[in-house]
């Protein structure tokens, strides 16, 4: 139980990269083309209703033997957002975090905090990005004829277990195609964007937990 949570963790903290307004301060002259690039993503995310994806998620590490593949999807508006991972979906109504576990017929809720570490929400990740970390213009790659031109985001920090980040945007549709995360000790994340819809028709109750619907399972209130 411990692993999957772990894991939600992880790819709330990747997928809300997807789904974000991204807003970079400005560094260096150097990474000028980057920031107008991340820029171009961050009006184009603004200027939807809402965002609903298909990924898929992986990670490996050759030296732990470790190598593992899942899907997901995640529907967003505003800070407001559900994702349904590794068998889990996981609600965020903008005041409340409702973790679901059908496996074990459980469900964990709990009052969103700004100033815990551990609390993640889209509108979080700005703060993210927004110190700690340095960016830089990367590649540019021909994938499927899909041209994907590669930011670079490496931390600050000599203790942080990231060794780097890339974040794929495809240059015509201004749309994030990728994400990749390395740390130290070789571990290597990817989220792959399959399907990328937006402005689509969504009831005004899609981002409402609704205790009814689960009448055998445990809630766990944490608050």
């Amino acid at each position: 139980m411990k692993k999957t949570t772990f894991s939600m963790q992880r790819i709330i903290r990747i997928i809300t990269l997807f789904i974000i307004t991204i807003s970079l301060p400005g560094q260096a002259q150097e990474s000028a083309k980057a920031k107008a690039l991340l820029d171009q993503v961050s009006a184009k995310v603004k200027s939807y209703e809402n965002i609903s994806i298909d990924f898929k998620y992986s990670v490996s590490n050759p030296k732990q033997n470790l190598n593992q593949e899942s899907k997901g999807t995640v529907v967003q508006k505003g800070n407001q957002y559900v994702l349904n991972f590794m068998g889990m979906t996981r609600i965020f109504d903008g005041k409340k975090v409702y973790n679901i576990v059908p496996e074990d017929e459980e469900i964990t809720i709990s009052k969103y905090d700004d100033q815990k570490s551990d609390e993640l929400t889209p509108s979080k990740m700005l703060t993210f990005f927004n110190s700690g970390y340095k960016y830089s213009w990367d590649i540019l790659q021909n994938i499927k004829g899909r041209k994907i031109q590669y930011i670079k985001l490496n931390p600050l920090s000599a203790k942080d277990a990231t060794k780097e980040i890339l974040i794929g945007i495809d240059t015509q549709t201004k749309h994030i195609f990728n994400y990749i995360r390395t740390e130290k000790d070789g571990t290597k994340m990817v989220i792959t964007i399959n399907s990328f819809k937006t402005n689509q028709p969504l009831s005004k109750n899609h981002f409402t937990f609704t205790e009814s619907k689960y009448p055998n399972y445990y809630i766990n209130r944490l608050d």
